[in-house]
C-alpha cells in the first residue's frame, strides 16, 4: 500500500508542477507591458497560442498511461468503497434487526399478490352469486358485463367495514 501511495503522490506532484508551469506562463504573456505594448489583435493571438498550448498539453496528459493507470485505480477504490460501506450498512441494520429495503419491497410484493388473488377470488364470488340469483329467480341477469370501475365498487361494497378500515 505504502508503493501505491508513493506512486499516487509522485503523480499528483507531476500534475501540480504541469499546472504551475502553465500558469505561470500564462502569467507571464499576459502580464508583459512594455512602452511598445502589442495591439489587441497581437493579444488575441497570444491568448490563443495560449489556449492551444493548454489543450495541446492537456490533452497530452490525460492520455498517458500513468493518469488513466491512476484514473482506473482511483475507480476501483470508488467502486471498493461504495460496497464496503453498503455491506457494513447491511450488517449493521442486520444486527439491529432492522428491516432491509429488499426485505420491505418483499413484503409488497406479497402484499400486492395477495390483493390480486383476493380480488380475483371475490370477482369469482360475485359471478357465482349472481348465476345462483339468476336460478332462483331472485334477480334479472346483468343485459352487460360490468366495468372495472363497476366490479370495484361491487367489490368494494362486499367488503366489511371492519377490513376496510385496516391500516
Amino acid at each position: 500500500m505504502n508503493a501505491d501511495f508513493d506512486r499516487t503522490a509522485e503523480q499528483a506532484a507531476a500534475f501540480q508542477k504541469m499546472w504551475m508551469d502553465s500558469a505561470s506562463k500564462m502569467m507571464q504573456a499576459v502580464f508583459t507591458s512594455t512602452p511598445n505594448s502589442p495591439t489587441p489583435e497581437t493579444i488575441r493571438q497570444m491568448r490563443s497560442g495560449i489556449f492551444q498550448a493548454l489543450a495541446s498539453s492537456w490533452d497530452e496528459f490525460l492520455r498517458t498511461p500513468q493518469f488513466q493507470d491512476s484514473m482506473k485505480q482511483w475507480m476501483e477504490n470508488a467502486i471498493n468503497f461504495r460496497k464496503m460501506t453498503s455491506d457494513f450498512m447491511a450488517k449493521a441494520r442486520n444486527e439491529m434487526q432492522a428491516p432491509s429495503r429488499d426485505d420491505v419491497d418483499t413484503i409488497l410484493l406479497n402484499v400486492r399478490h395477495m390483493e390480486k388473488r383476493l380480488l380475483d377470488r371475490i370477482e369469482e364470488l360475485a359471478l357465482q352469486v349472481d348465476q345462483l340469483q339468476e336460478r332462483l329467480g331472485v334477480r334479472k341477469a346483468p343485459t352487460k358485463k360490468p366495468t372495472p370501475k363497476a366490479k370495484a365498487k361491487i367489490t368494494e361494497q362486499r367488503i366489511p367495514t371492519s377490513i376496510k378500515t385496516i391500516p
